[in-house]
């Protein structure tokens, strides 16, 4: 993450499978473009299927094979200006997410039960990192 803006954590994704930064202006646009990549990779599976009443064609399958383009090396030398974390959603169960989250200027590592919990342990680092109040929610590792 780079700033906060207005209320607003504005920051850009990393992943292996793009060379270029996906720049984002909130945690709504970070979780809408994380779960369309989730989609498009396949992966973490999605426990839960979109239902609708509409009659449409054919249901869009994901897209052709994903190819890693860079190593983990290589997206761990980016760092944000006001925080950097890893995100490792493990599981898309119950309509969200869960997996861990490492605080990696703090090298503390939490898991998370839920998309919203995963946006409230990055918005309490990025304020312990503003105010230095001592209420930490991460655990060392």
């Amino acid at each position: 993450m780079d700033k906060r803006l207005n209320g607003e954590t504005i920051g850009r994704i990393y992943h292996a499978y793009s060379k270029e930064a996906i720049h984002i202006s909130g945690m709504e646009e970070m979780i809408v473009y994380l779960e369309g990549f989730f989609d498009r990779l396949g992966f973490p599976f999605p426990g839960t299927d979109e239902k609708t009443f509409r009659i449409s064609g054919k249901k869009t399958e994901r897209e052709e094979r994903m190819i890693k383009v860079m190593r983990e090396e290589d997206i761990l030398e980016n760092h944000g200006d006001a925080g950097t974390f890893i995100i490792r959603v493990q599981h898309r169960q119950h309509s969200s997410w869960q997996g861990l989250i490492t605080w990696v200027d703090e090298d503390k590592t939490v898991a998370f039960r839920s998309a919203l919990e995963l946006i409230k342990l990055i918005d309490e680092a990025l304020n312990d990192k503003d105010d230095e109040s001592g209420n930490e929610t991460f655990v060392k590792s």
